[in-house]
């Protein structure tokens, strides 16, 4: 440890780009603490705090939307927007052709995401709004006029181009994600004052609860490492051929597939479906028309039940993780460049016998991940229920992106220290 310490103290650009990451980050904690006027930010902790939903996407924020900073919508409208491309390129035959362009296209697609970027932040800026709105107890005034609220969208969205803008200069240094780097440290900047509160609720009448969490949460974290780090190795043989008087080929490696291929992305779309109907029952709870207000509180009512959200979030999760891996992992273009690179998986035809044989062995253990991920999105609800506390509930969600996060780090440091060894080599 001390010695990677060092190796990266004595490498000046490595030093550099570390020192810049951090200037970001203080940067970004700096905006969410700038709140936008207007806005009662204690009734809106107050509101958050009593609301599991709105408290997780108040979690992918970085707690920027908790103080209604102007960097409240965090990053979200981006990777919704990155996520909507992703689905695209399926369907649409040019954004399709563009993904296999490498490089050139990948930056024409990134370019279309920031144009998306603005229009989904300044709808998302208009709901939550709104919403805020009709909750009541005087968190926005009901009489905002329409140069204020348009003032607030554009503040929210201006603040979302920032947040983009930061990331992307982070992922510039490679030193990990820039957007999972901004995530994570709203989560991390967030661990204080949960301890805090922890040491204040603390009785001593509670030592077994707090060694149970101690262990349930080393467990967790142990647990996230290991599925994240977790993957089958399917052996590939490349031929040898002959290129001028020089054999070349004959290797022998591995395609790593992934137990956790999805990530942390299905978590996020799973949240997304399940508030929207929370979101749009807040719009009508004052509605003049009788049923449709019974309705609404009825749809709120539900979704407010533990049991039923904790269900559904389970289940939302595990199908996402099924959709996405099928997004992002396609196995029949693995097995023709495999093909093309002259390799074969042993005791398998190449093309199509390799394409199903990948697919057979992802639905193998493509089950343990989903599950995993499932079991992490719902596990602060298990602890809540379980222990009787909520100061004392582990985010299973915060966690999975910490190590996530904090693994890829350690890795793209690692790699950039093992390539300048080779350099001076």
């Amino acid at each position: 440890m001390m010695k990677t310490l060092q190796q990266i103290w004595k490498t000046k650009d490595l030093r550099n780009s570390i020192g810049f990451i951090l200037l970001m980050l203080v940067l970004f904690r700096a905006a969410a603490h700038i709140p936008i006027p207007g806005v009662d930010t204690v009734a809106l902790k107050d509101y958050f705090a009593s609301n599991q939903i709105l408290g997780l996407y108040n979690m992918f924020s970085g707690g920027a939307m908790e103080t209604f900073s102007v960097v409240a919508l965090g990053v979200g409208p981006y990777i919704t927007a990155s996520i909507i491309f992703q689905l695209l390129a399926m369907i649409v035959p040019r954004l399709e052709e563009m993904q296999k362009e490498g490089q050139s296209g990948q930056e024409k697609i990134n370019q279309y995401t920031r144009l998306a970027t603005v229009p989904l932040a300044l709808l998302q800026s208009y709901g939550i709004i709104t919403l805020l709105r009709q909750a009541g107890s005087g968190i926005i005034s009901s009489n905002l006029g329409m140069f204020e609220l348009v003032l607030m969208m554009i503040t929210m969205s201006c603040g979302t181009i920032f947040l983009m803008w930061l990331g992307e200069l982070i992922s510039e240094r490679k030193i990990g994600n820039g957007i999972s780097i901004l995530i994570f440290a709203g989560i991390i900047a967030n661990l204080p004052t949960t301890l805090q509160q922890a040491l204040v609720t603390f009785d001593s009448s509670q030592v077994v609860y707090w060694a149970a969490f101690a262990v349930l949460a080393i467990l967790t974290v142990a647990g996230v490492v290991f599925i994240t780090e977790g993957q089958r190795n399917v052996p590939i043989v490349y031929a040898k051929r002959m290129r001028g008087a020089r054999s070349v080929g004959g290797s022998q490696t591995f395609l790593p597939l992934r137990v956790n291929m999805a990530g942390v992305i299905p978590i996020i779309f799973a949240i997304s479906i399940v508030l929207i109907p929370t979101m749009v029952a807040q719009l009508f709870t004052r509605a003049k028309t009788e049923w449709l207000a019974d309705l609404s509180l009825k749809t709120i009512g539900l979704f407010q039940n533990q049991l039923f959200y904790g269900i559904l979030y389970f289940v939302l999760v595990f199908g996402f993780t099924y959709f996405y891996t099928a997004v992002i992992f396609h196995p029949d273009r693995v097995a023709d460049n495999i093909q093309k690179q002259g390799g074969y998986v042993p005791g398998i035809r190449p093309g199509r016998p390799t394409a199903e044989f990948i697919q057979r062995t992802i639905n193998r253990i493509m089950p343990a991940g989903a599950f995993f991920l499932a079991t992490i999105a719902v596990l602060p609800i298990i602890m809540q229920e379980s222990l009787g506390t909520a100061t004392m509930a582990i985010g299973g969600s915060s966690l999975l992106i910490v190590v996530s996060v904090a693994i890829e780090i350690v890795n793209q440091v690692n790699s950039q220290l093992t390539m300048r060894e080779y350099e001076q080599l």
